[in-house]
């Protein structure tokens, strides 16, 4: 009497089991977060870069110019030794022990030791250099700057303070000039 029919029993198992939607494959359950992170877009606007003017300076290009293709900086706590080759321009903060032949401009800033041989244009010595340094054009031997060895130069300038110890000679008369357009070797 108020038993349930056996049809009606039936229908209501075959609703159960079809009111739950089935679950997305590679889904957790209760899960609102996406499957994959959102990835980042690799554009980057190059925005120009504003270039301070200080009076009586003419500003250089930011990220390179002239001359800064073959620039070497050892920095502070860096020890390096053994022969560089082609380098334009060295900036020695730390220390190295080695040879230098050809290199436009050597920099031994005040925290710089250099110790071996260099052959280049333009020395500029704020801290300490030991060895055979030819500066063909000019050195320069900054307050604090100590030299010592064979030094050969064209000019020399020396700040008080600087030191120098050893056998100095100008180039003038041993070794022969360079060709320049200012001057003519052919007679």
């Amino acid at each position: 009497m108020f038993g349930k029919k056996k049809e009606d029993a039936a229908t209501t198992n075959k609703k159960e089991q079809i009111a739950a939607p089935p679950l997305k494959p590679f889904s957790r359950k209760g899960s609102h977060v996406a499957s994959k992170p959102p990835t980042s877009t690799s554009y980057q606007p190059n925005a120009p870069r504003r270039v301070p003017e200080i009076a009586g300076v003419t500003p250089r290009p930011i990220g390179g110019g002239d001359g800064d293709g073959k620039r070497l900086v050892v920095g502070r706590d860096i020890r390096l030794s053994g022969e560089i080759t082609a380098c334009d321009k060295l900036v020695v903060e730390g220390h190295i022990e080695v040879s230098l032949p050809g290199a436009r401009v050597i920099e031994v800033s005040q925290t710089g030791y250099f110790k071996g041989n260099a052959d280049v244009e333009e020395a500029d010595i704020s801290g300490h250099f030991e060895g055979e340094l030819i500066a063909r054009d000019r050195l320069v031997v900054r307050s604090g700057g100590r030299i010592s060895g064979t030094i050969r130069y064209g000019r020399i300038v020396i700040e008080s303070g600087g030191e120098i110890s050893g056998d100095m000679q100008t180039l003038d008369g041993t070794e022969p000039p360079r060709n320049t357009p200012d001057t003519d070797t052919t007679a």
